[in-house]
């Protein structure tokens, strides 16, 4: 058990007698910090939850917001972390499974899947096998249920080699008048579970979650990693809608981390209710289990719905139709007792409050030690350098990655992956957009910039795609939190997030806490990775690759010297070290709500292009949008709106917040300036097929395209 001594007398005083062994089993998992969240609460009442979007926020399966009149959109974000480390296609696999679930269980169809992944550099053997696996685990069980995987991106870095971090995001769409909650209002009420028979995968999985990795979790942890089946899912996730168009349902909720205890506990809580489950009726794929691991599995595709007596004979027929194993396992009791039944004798009884929210645990918090070497380096040449950093694993095209998954399935996919973010059709005048972002070196430097860089890349991503950011879901991936150092990384992580996110009013809507990504003693970089979504009409889609021979290029925000925690310096020098670039909220603020109202007013699309300015910089972003465009540019660096002095290596890799590149059509260049409330100027055109850099280099765009592409590739040939 993970159960502190505290925490044991804390249960003890709450049920007046010595928990037997079953009911310690239920209350370790309840109280791991993947399930309760213990160390992480007092920081996430920071964020802004709320919104005049927001139809429901933090505290369910998922967060909705307004979308259309009819309909709202439902996003989620999960962590597979350590069971990705272990077995990388099965764990990614089951990552996948669970929050799709999440969004099946608030009524929604999902539509749309991203992931965000971190992992060691490829020239290391097992972090290709990492990578390979877990890329494949996704594109398989994505592909297989037929949910289009989008969008997301990839770190490599030492720091990740022995814990690879696996983080998905979900989004879907339901009716406004079909929402469902995972809540248990009615006494008399009965529980069915319906889906994948119940194994023992899985056990202490949560628990596992919320451990340090050791060399030796390979072995000892496998049990402990899921089994997932894309095929029942697929049935599951029919099966569902049929119901919910059908019957009554009152709730309905997934089964993931802490299986039937964590499901059945939550549901009846949140009512302040209790409930009742009778362990023979719960249908099992292996002999012999014992209560314990009955209700301590998190085997895969499972549902639990909450009904009406009355109403379930039509669901079970519902779920027979659609071959899949279903049975009456509980009710919904008066008093807020859990009560756990074999062949009708008590074998556990337990408050279901206890359970489902354990008390906090408010721990020490501590800034690290500060690094005060700082090692000198002498640049290299700048047209050298560029095209090392087009090669580096960090920048390179991703499409080895993307081009494994079925983006184009369920065919609203509008804007396809490669891009700042993901477009999908809603209606023909509606569409939404995800992305989402993380930069775990500037939040591995300093923590608040690092959060507040991390959610405005992210909320720049949608607004250069003519999208009005509307939410954020997060999974926040940390050490040990047990660590006064890692909680106070986190904590001021959280504040930085939150002061972006309230200044956008994009409230944090739904979220995960990833903690213990830790393996002998090393830590993981500080990684909050942040899913936005945003809503725009779809005349407005703006995409970065270059159009037009003539077109004006114009930059929008304040370029500064900034170069420390840059992928510049890490890739081509290997340092990670100084201050990270510090996000101007104003600043920030300004340019993106003035490149959105640009767009939107944009009626003869005069805006051709545009791209937003993070990893690598001017040099990267003018990088790409002549690539995907196929086109050259003539660059004036010394037309950069500037604080201070640049060289041509700061001016051109520096990586500034609150930039956007756009082409503009020539006509329009002069009205497009006068409107933009932000330090912007124009720095050059779109020309020929060579990438000329004021009077310091020039460089064709097939160097730059063969620089960029098949890097990936190469390694995992």
């Amino acid at each position: 058990m993970t159960l502190t001594d505290d925490e044991l007398e804390y249960i003890r005083e709450d049920i007046g007698r010595e928990p037997n062994s079953l009911e310690y089993g239920m209350l370790d998992i309840m109280f791991s910090e993947h399930c309760s969240y213990k160390s992480s609460r007092p920081t996430l009442r920071l964020f802004p939850t709320e919104g005049e979007n927001v139809i429901m926020g933090p505290g369910d399966d998922a967060g909705i917001v307004d979308l259309t009149d009819e309909l709202a959109l439902v996003i989620g974000m999960e962590s597979h972390n350590h069971p990705s480390a272990i077995e990388p296609y099965g764990g990614a696999g089951t990552g996948i499974g669970g929050i799709i679930r999440d969004i099946i269980s608030m009524g929604a169809r999902p539509v749309a899947l991203l992931d965000s992944l971190r992992f060691g550099y490829l020239e290391d053997q097992r972090s290709r096998y990492l990578f390979e696996y877990v890329v494949k685990g996704i594109s398989d069980y994505g592909n297989r249920v037929g949910i289009p995987t989008v969008g997301g991106e990839v770190e490599f870095d030492d720091n990740f080699k022995a814990n690879p971090l696996v983080n998905v995001v979900c989004v879907g769409l339901v009716r406004k008048d079909s929402i469902m909650k995972g809540i248990a209002p009615n006494v008399g009420d009965v529980f069915v579970l319906m889906g994948g028979r119940t194994g023992r995968d899985g056990i202490h999985g949560v628990t596992f979650a919320s451990e340090e990795l050791t060399t030796t979790s390979e072995l000892e942890s496998r049990p402990a990693v899921q089994v997932g089946d894309p095929f029942t899912k697929k049935k599951v996730m029919e099966a569902t809608f049929e119901a919910l168009e059908k019957v009554d349902i009152q709730g309905l909720k997934d089964l993931g981390g802490g299986g039937l205890t964590c499901c059945l506990s939550e549901l009846a809580a949140k009512c302040g209710n209790g409930a009742k489950v009778e362990l023979t009726k719960i249908p099992l794929r292996e002999e012999g289990m014992t209560p314990y691991e009955i209700m301590l599995s998190e085997s895969q595709e499972r549902m639990v719905f909450v009904v009406h007596p009355e109403d379930v004979d039509d669901l079970l027929n519902i779920f027979k139709k659609h071959e899949l194993p279903a049975a009456v396992v509980g009710e919904v009791i008066e008093n807020d007792q859990f009560i756990t039944t074999l062949e009708g004798e008590v074998v556990a009884d337990v408050p279901a409050e206890l359970l489902a929210d354990p008390p906090l645990i408010n721990r020490e918090m501590k800034p690290p030690a500060e690094d005060t070497e700082y090692l000198e380096f002498q640049r290299i040449d700048p047209k050298e350098a560029l095209l090392k950093l087009l090669s580096s694993e960090n920048i390179a095209s991703k499409e080895w990655v993307y081009r494994q998954y079925d983006h184009e399935v369920q065919i609203g996919t509008v804007v396809k992956p490669g891009d700042d973010a993901a477009v999908i059709r809603v209606d023909n005048e509606t569409a939404f957009t995800i992305t989402s972002d993380c930069n775990s070196i500037h939040t591995k430097l300093d923590a608040y910039q690092g959060g507040a860089g991390s959610v405005a890349e992210a909320i720049r991503n949608v607004i250069s795609m003519g999208s009005d950011p509307i939410c954020i879901a997060d999974c926040l991936n940390f050490g040990n939190p047990e660590k006064p150092e890692v909680l106070w990384q986190f904590n001021q992580c959280v504040k930085g997030m939150s002061d972006v996110a309230r200044q956008f009013n994009t409230p944090v809507i739904s979220g995960n806490v990833s903690f213990y990504n830790e393996t002998e003693g090393i830590t993981v970089n500080p990684s909050p990775v942040v899913g936005v979504a945003g809503k725009m009409n779809i005349k407005d889609i703006r995409t970065s690759d270059f159009k037009n021979e003539g077109d004006a290029i114009i930059i929008v925000g304040k370029t500064r010297n900034e170069l420390d925690g840059s992928e510049y310096c890490r890739s081509l020098y290997g340092l990670v070290q100084g201050k990270p670039p510090e996000v101007h909220i104003e600043e920030e603020y300004t340019s993106g709500r003035s490149v959105l109202e640009l767009i939107g007013q944009d009626a003869d699309n005069e805006i051709t292009a545009v791209h937003d300015c993070s990893s690598g910089g001017i040099g990267i972003a003018i990088s790409e949008m002549a690539i995907s465009g196929e086109l050259g540019a003539i660059i004036d660096l010394s037309a950069i709106p500037s604080e201070g002095d640049l060289d041509t290596t700061a001016a051109l890799f520096s990586e500034s917040h609150g930039r956007y590149i756009l082409t503009v059509k020539g006509d329009a260049v002069e009205d497009i300036l006068n409107k933009i409330n932000a330090p912007c100027a124009v720095i050059g055109k779109v020309a020929g097929k060579t990438l000329e850099i004021s009077d310091s280099f020039e460089v064709e765009v097939m160097e730059l395209e063969g620089a960029y592409k098949g890097i990936i590739e190469k390694f995992m040939a």
